[in-house]
């Protein structure tokens, strides 16, 4: 009953709304590791439950947050694969942190045997090249995106994801939410990405922006989607219209949770 699961997500999020964003990413990083060539990596084996996955450098605190949270409901249904969990775990709590309802799919199967973990590098980082933002980080981007089958467009969309949460110093060394709305999903990323003034923090960290409140961050590979002019055609768009943001990050999540997974069944979850 995929509608039960879902609500015991939903409870999770709700009792604390903080876990919500860390739920979103557990999903994310379970999908992005997708490679169209080799047709490897994908959430379809729920690989990043293995200790092997979770030890690379993206998935830093992961194994410690969002796979622990989840652990007794997949003791409550023990039919439920850890593949199926994860995604539906990041499609409920984009839903209850107020974003779309984005259509999902079952029937993945989890992989036994460690070594069907992709290798480390897969995922995108905070900061490529030179520190800051620059070219380097756009190429980084269209790398990562690409191998996995996107487009500037949903790259841009899927970046949008960035409305929710924050960085951690002791998980990922960076520091601070992007918005001031880190448990409710809208398109003030956007908002915040083209009208805030973002300068280089002076701290003894890595590369980062901050506004000058010095609440709010962006990462290098934040800022580069308003520096180069395909991304930032997008980035306009989204933040003049939050239904448009919604709906091609709802088909873009769909599509990045599908990647690699074979004969899903649409189910109904909501």
């Amino acid at each position: 009953d995929y509608k039960a699961v879902a609500s015991d997500i939903a409870g999770l999020v709700k009792g604390d709304p903080d876990k919500g964003p860390t739920l979103v990413r557990l999903a994310w990083h379970s999908s992005g590791t997708y490679d169209k060539m080799s047709q490897t990596g994908g959430s379809r084996l729920g690989t990043i439950r293995f200790k092997e996955e979770l030890a690379h450098g993206g998935n830093a605190g992961l194994g410690e947050t969002a796979v622990s949270w989840l652990e007794p409901i997949k003791q409550k249904y023990p039919s439920l694969s850890y593949a199926d969990l994860y995604t539906l775990g990041g499609v409920t709590a984009i839903k209850t942190m107020g974003g779309p309802t984005i259509p999902w799919g079952s029937g993945r199967v989890d992989s036994m045997d460690p070594s069907d973990v992709t290798p480390d590098g897969r995922l995108p980082n905070a900061d490529s090249g030179p520190p800051g933002a620059d070219a380097s980080d756009a190429d980084h981007l269209r790398t990562i995106f690409n191998r996995m089958g996107f487009n500037d467009q949903e790259i841009v969309a899927l970046s949008g994801a960035h409305a929710l949460g924050r960085c951690h110093t002791k998980f990922s060394g960076y520091e601070n939410p992007w918005t001031p709305t880190p448990t409710t999903f809208n398109n003030l990323y956007f908002t915040f990405l083209k009208t805030v003034d973002w300068t280089p923090r002076d701290w003894s960290g890595p590369y980062q922006y901050e506004d000058a409140s010095k609440k709010f961050m962006m990462l290098p590979t934040d800022l580069v989607l308003i520096k180069d002019d395909s991304f930032k055609k997008y980035v306009d768009m989204y933040a003049a219209d939050e239904a448009k943001f919604f709906a091609d990050f709802s088909q873009a999540f769909q599509k990045l949770e599908s990647l690699g997974a074979k004969n899903l069944v649409p189910t109904e979850w909501a």
